[in-house]
């Protein structure tokens, strides 16, 4: 007796959903330079002198500022860098992440 074989295929629901987003702030306090936020926006968020430096004044007007939007994994690394940045030469320069 041969024996039938089927063949049952099983479909399977993927949810794929966007990762999410996490946005990065630079705080305001008295002992980071200016010249020092702007180098910090430039080569850790890769922003452009004329948006670097007018970040670097809203933070300085409004306490803190957004500075970027990205992956959770992207945000750590980012704000890690640019507080070891800041370590590294003295200043208490703070950067914060939070869910967008």
């Amino acid at each position: 007796m041969a024996q039938e074989q089927t063949s049952i295929r099983e479909r399977q629901r993927t949810d794929l959903r966007e990762p999410r987003l996490y946005k990065v702030y630079i705080h305001n306090d008295d002992f980071t330079p200016m010249e020092f936020v702007v180098m910090i926006l430039m080569t850790v968020f890769h922003k452009p002198n004329a948006e670097a430096t007018s970040l670097m004044l809203k933070v300085h007007h409004s306490d803190k500022a957004v500075v970027g939007v990205y992956t959770y994994d992207m945000a750590v690394t980012k704000a890690t860098r640019a507080k070891q940045m800041a370590e590294q030469e003295g200043y208490p320069l703070r950067i914060t992440y939070e869910p967008d």
